[in-house]
């Protein structure tokens, strides 16, 4: 039995585990950077500005009285908008201000009374 063979054998074969290792984690990197990408290419951006009116997910409204209660809350107004995502919000009839994290807010489309409504006039077809 020759100890030097065993011996350059062995060495090998741990270099082989190592580039393994080595590879599975670059696999792994490569994952991660895919689903990352993926996840990301549906966000959708969202952009307020001060006096927009919002709504508010309400997580924490586990049981319903109700069974179709929306878990939207508002409208409310953007006060001002912090950096890295945070909304200071304003309840119109409360006067309350608070902060919350852009991702738990979305667009109100309600009336505006600063858009002018257009309106058209539906007659009968002529005979």
């Amino acid at each position: 039995m020759d100890f030097t063979k065993a011996g350059i054998a062995r060495k090998f074969q741990l270099e082989e585990l190592e580039c393994l290792g080595m590879e599975a984690y670059e696999n792994a990197r490569i994952y991660k950077e895919k689903t990352k990408a993926f996840h990301d290419h549906y966000i959708r951006k969202k952009d307020f500005q001060e006096d927009d009116e919002v709504f508010l997910y309400n997580s924490r409204l586990r049981f319903m009285p109700r069974k179709l209660r929306s878990r939207w809350d508002g409208p409310f107004k953007v006060k001002e908008l912090k950096p890295y995502g945070v909304v200071e919000l304003f309840h119109p009839q409360s006067g309350a201000t608070f902060k919350v994290n852009g991702h738990r807010i979305k667009m109100y489309y309600g009336h505006k009374s600063s858009k002018e409504l257009e309106v058209f006039v539906l007659e009968d077809a002529p005979k």
